[in-house]
């Protein structure tokens, strides 16, 4: 399960826009990938109400990965797309990982 903020920059401090929610399952006990369903859902900002779903496998010693957008909600109804997540920060010690989401998204 995940609850994360969702934030404009990596710092702690950045102005939060929202947050991202979802499910992450080991598939498989052979490879080291996780699937992930993952909301991103904004709070603050233009598109307050408004959420997009991704969908998609995530190694998580991967600096980059990349995930479908199979929907939205509000302003992002019959989104698609895609998303980059990279890694800015992984810390096992202190149980953090920080993405930065580049998201890029078509809809009506």
């Amino acid at each position: 399960m995940a609850d994360d903020p969702l934030t404009l920059g990596p710092r702690r401090d950045s102005k939060p826009v929202g947050n991202g929610r979802g499910t992450y399952a080991f598939p498989s006990p052979k490879d080291f990938v996780l699937e992930m369903n993952y909301n991103l859902g904004f709070t603050h900002g233009d598109y307050n109400g408004s959420s997009l779903c991704l969908l998609g496998r995530i190694a998580p010693t991967s600096i980059v990965n990349e995930m479908a957008i199979v929907g939205g909600t509000g302003v992002f109804r019959f989104a698609s797309g895609y998303a980059v997540a990279k890694r800015v920060v992984l810390d096992f010690k202190a149980q953090l990982v920080v993405r930065e989401f580049n998201v890029y998204v078509s809809h009506y």
